[in-house]
């Protein structure tokens, strides 16, 4: 179902459940095409949100609790609003009632609100669900308590509320996509100084092609914790020669080269990926402010070869897919997605996509004798509210 005609249904059903007219947004799917990992190392990150979207609606109502309604489920559960969550709850309901408190602890009244929410973005590919829909929250609640809230502060606001739910810090890359996109164009974060630059980028001529590997979430994540542990390390290493360091983005590939032996091989590899890493989002930059798409994609395949060879998180499979990209006269690049994700990321222009998509499958096939996965979605600017005329039109 398309996010339109889900919003009409949605919006519709909203009134069933809960007797009022909601407020409507789309809120976009997130992948990060290079600086992956390097929220932890204050570094840079290059995301894009897609046009693969979860539906939110959301009304205010007056009776100091909290009721969300998973539409793709059929689950509701409902809680007082200054609860953390009743026991038993989901995930999904400790971030949404994270959301909640951050405009109560910013001074705002919230008389109490429902929520309802449905989407079509796939579940274990890595495009960070839940987030859009905290995202496609916090900008409702932003609209109905006319807090005027600017984008990296709804950003942050649901980044805490992740935090409630995660009991750990956890990145801003989501939100930054959803929330902080402008038409045409793709965010940069840094994550030092939390500004965002907004970088060209003519989402109507490109695509985004995701090849789902369906390696388990445990082998798609495994060794993060251990490699972001040896980057410190190394970080330690170098400021017993440089106290003055504070992450190892100030490193320089000098001071770096010269305590290799020190920190030893491994260690050394990892802290020259995010060296290396946060050269090519800066590249990129420079290459997206020229127009130059190719050379994002080349970038593409150097952070691949960077997360397999230096930090060393990918695997076979996730491999074989770049490389079959790679034999697709085509593609423009392609790179292992990240976090807990079994996919690869691969940018084409728009003509070539469908064809694209018959090539990785055919090869995968004859390869690994087994059905290739795979999702297409173009870039989004973001979280947007769907006014009432939209919703009429879809529902005609």
């Amino acid at each position: 179902m398309g996010a339109s005609s889900l919003a009409a249904d949605l919006a519709a059903d909203f009134q069933l459940h809960f007797g009022a007219a909601p407020v409507v947004v789309r809120a976009p799917a997130r992948v990060t095409l290079l600086g992956k990992h390097l929220e932890h190392y204050q570094g840079w990150v290059l995301p894009a949100a897609l046009d693969r979207e979860a539906v939110v609606a959301v009304a205010l109502n007056h009776t100091g609790r909290v009721r969300l309604y998973s539409y793709d489920s059929d689950v509701m559960v409902e809680a007082p609003l200054a609860a953390t969550g009743p026991p038993g709850a989901k995930s999904w309901m400790y971030r949404l009632l994270g959301v909640a408190a951050g405009f109560q602890q910013l001074g705002y009244a919230l008389p109490g609100f429902d929520c309802m929410f449905g989407g079509n973005i796939p579940v274990g590919a890595g495009l960070s669900p839940a987030a859009a829909v905290a995202s496609g929250l916090a900008f409702a609640l932003n609209q109905l308590l006319d807090a005027r809230l600017d984008g990296l502060a709804l950003a942050r606001l649901a980044q805490r509320a992740e935090y409630l739910e995660a009991d750990h810090p956890a990145g801003l890359i989501d939100y930054v996509a959803a929330l902080c996109g402008s038409p045409g164009h793709l965010p940069r974060l840094d994550c030092r100084t939390l500004e965002v630059e907004l970088l060209p980028f003519d989402a109507a001529q490109y695509r985004f092609v995701l090849c789902d590997a369906g390696i388990s979430r445990s082998r798609a994540s495994a060794g993060y914790a251990v490699r972001h542990e040896e980057c410190a390390r190394g970080l330690a290493v170098l400021r017993r020669h440089y106290p003055e360091l504070r992450s190892l983005r100030e490193v320089t590939p000098m001071q770096l080269h010269r305590y290799r032996q020190e920190m030893g091989e491994s260690v050394y590899r990892r802290c020259a990926f995010v060296l290396a890493e946060n050269q090519r989002v800066e590249l990129a930059a420079m290459h997206l402010q020229a127009g130059n798409v190719r050379a994002l994609g080349q970038q593409m395949y150097a952070a691949h070869a960077g997360l397999r060879n230096d930090y060393a998180v990918s695997c076979p499979e996730l491999d074989e897919l770049v490389l079959i990209a790679q034999d697709y006269p085509g593609t423009l690049g392609a790179c292992m997605l990240g976090g807990l994700s079994s996919c690869t990321l691969n940018l084409l222009p728009a003509a070539a996509a469908d064809t694209f998509v018959r090539h990785v499958a055919a090869a995968y096939q004859q390869r690994r004798d087994g059905a290739l996965v795979t999702y297409q979605a173009g870039i989004s600017p973001g979280v947007v509210l769907i006014d009432e005329a939209e919703l009429a039109a879809v529902a005609r």
